[in-house]
């Protein structure tokens, strides 16, 4: 827990952040809950797919808080993370 602190705030708050994975499944769970029954786990798999796929399509902009993140991550990473 220590080591989380020793960052900022913003990229305290990029590392935290959970909303977006938790629509993803969201999303997931309901699709699969909506049909029920799959006649295999092929079918299954292939809504999963095109759900991901639609999902994606949505997906416009990094968090606000990411420009400023990248940037400290850039300077205590410096050859790990490109910026």
């Amino acid at each position: 827990m220590i080591p989380f602190f020793a960052f900022s705030p913003p990229i305290r708050r990029i590392i935290y952040t959970t909303n977006a994975i938790e629509a993803l499944n969201s999303k997931l769970r309901r699709a699969v809950r909506t049909r029920g029954h799959f006649p295999g786990d092929e079918a299954a798999m292939k809504l999963l797919y095109l759900v991901l796929n639609r999902a994606v399509e949505e997906w416009k902009r990094p968090p606000r808080e990411w420009c400023e993140g990248k940037t400290q991550f850039a300077i205590l990473f410096g050859d790990r993370f490109v910026v």
